[in-house]
């Protein structure tokens, strides 16, 4: 049987537990060393241990190690690894029984493992185990939570639901980043508040505090990321903004974060536009605020995921009329398995160059519309740009109110450092008033280059 899981140490230690017979655990790099013959050497003791153990389980972990497809080396010759694979498998379906060992492997890589490993007889029945469901996710969290005492507010359905994507270490390390925020707060308790913040850093990377930021780059980076978050909320089928940020984490100076209502499965034509609008809204709101000659690098990486979102959008799934529904993408082989070394053309020049089209024009559509939002949503964008500038770190709530053109109520445990009101008499900035011009910028407040990508 062979697994392809993303949480191979759990289902090893439930195998171990559960079958109650000897357990042989090895790595599929412990086999090949720098000596001939050492690999193959080391299989033949492996499976007469287990013969004499009978009944028993052989765990072979990471075996793309020494399961890769066979003869596609460059040179064209045998090696090591290729000898300690064909002994592997003789010894599973060979001239001699095994009667009484089961074999397991494990890989994050099937597609690279060599198919006589996978036939019947061998590794036939393969189980693939994805990610963990929302359901899943909040059984998971509660065995964790086990070990870390809890405020009475603590809903392990909402951090699920709130987590989608997370694997099963991942919501482990969720829980302890929660206890450390609560340890850093002299808390007797974990509360949501910590489970927030764990969260955060999980998600969108640390704090970076200690960098220093100009008041000129931290309206540059409140500009762009309200660009990021008001497109994402007025275009169809766009996951919910969930919170954006303009304090450097990672290696971005500013975060505007999208949560999925749910799972990801699959998605449709008019979501993926929205998505490459939303991408697009950072530059853009650079541009009309402060014009096309001070417009930053910060949307490098937003560029990068756009173009790439369009190209597969034209060249995999289809959403081009002109091309149709084909597949013109080269997929890239692995060259080590002698599926890229002699690769023919799928497309001609003139293919080729309507496909550069038909990404330019998809780019452009989506990058007017965007605009074209911007620019009738001003005054949200300079309010947003106001919020971000006083709170630095704006939730769902806050968002709410500015695009309903509300008074922008303060973010949950906010306190005013200076202890002054910023704008009127609540303490709160003012709501958005329509305007019929672009503030104009003043001097100097541009970014000739941001050091990473919102």
């Amino acid at each position: 049987m062979a697994l392809r899981v993303p949480v191979k140490p759990c289902w090893q230690k439930a195998i171990a537990g559960e079958a109650k017979v000897p357990f042989f655990t090895i790595s599929g790099s412990d086999f090949v060393e720098m000596f001939v013959g050492v690999g193959a050497s080391r299989v033949r003791d492996m499976f007469e241990q287990a013969k004499k153990a009978a009944p028993c389980i052989i765990f072979i972990d990471e075996i793309d190690a020494v399961g890769r497809q066979r003869g596609a080396g460059l040179g064209g010759g045998h090696d090591e690894r290729e000898q300690t694979l064909n002994q592997m498998l003789v010894e599973m379906d060979g001239f001699e029984g095994n009667e009484g060992i089961i074999v397991i492997a494990a890989t994050n890589r099937p597609d690279v493992l060599d198919p006589a490993l996978l036939r019947p007889g061998r590794f036939d029945r393969q189980v693939v185990v994805g990610l963990p469901d929302v359901r899943g996710r909040e059984q998971i969290l509660k065995v964790h939570m086990r070990r870390v005492p809890l405020a009475t507010d603590i809903d392990a359905a909402i951090i699920a639901r709130g987590t989608p994507g997370f694997s099963g270490a991942d919501l482990a390390n969720l829980v302890n980043e929660a206890a450390l925020f609560a340890a850093r707060g002299n808390k007797r308790v974990v509360s949501m508040v910590e489970f927030e913040k764990a969260k955060d850093k999980i998600m969108m990377g640390a704090e970076r505090r200690s960098m220093v930021m100009t008041e000129a780059q931290k309206e540059s980076t409140a500009y762009h990321e309200a660009g990021h978050a008001i497109i994402g909320r007025l275009v169809p089928e766009h996951d919910p903004v969930h919170k954006v940020t303009i304090i450097p984490r990672g290696r971005a100076l500013g975060v505007t974060f999208f949560l999925p209502e749910g799972d990801a499965i699959s998605a449709s034509r008019q979501k993926l536009e929205s998505q490459i609008s939303t991408l697009y809204g950072g530059r853009l709101a650079e541009e009309i605020i402060y014009g096309v000659e001070h417009v930053s690098t910060g949307a490098s990486n937003d560029i990068k995921v756009a173009t790439n979102l369009a190209r597969n959008m034209v060249t995999q799934w289809g959403f081009s009329e002109k091309l149709g529904p084909l597949l013109y993408a080269e997929e890239e082989g692995e060259v080590f398995l002698g599926r890229s070394v002699a690769k023919a053309k799928h497309m001609s020049d003139e293919t080729a160059r309507i496909i550069d089209q038909e990404v330019k024009a998809l780019i452009e559509r989506n990058y007017n519309r965007a605009r074209q939002i911007l620019t009738d949503n001003m005054d949200i964008l300079h309010a947003m740009k106001d919020a971000l500038m006083k709170y630095e770190t704006i939730d769902a709530p806050q968002i709410d109110d500015l695009m309903a053109r509300r008074e922008v109520r303060p973010p949950a445990g906010w306190e005013d450092p200076n202890g002054t009101n910023n704008s009127d008499s609540n303490g709160t900035p003012q709501a958005p008033r329509p305007v019929d011009e672009p503030r104009t910028p003043n001097p100097g407040n541009t970014m000739s280059e941001q050091l990473g990508d919102k």
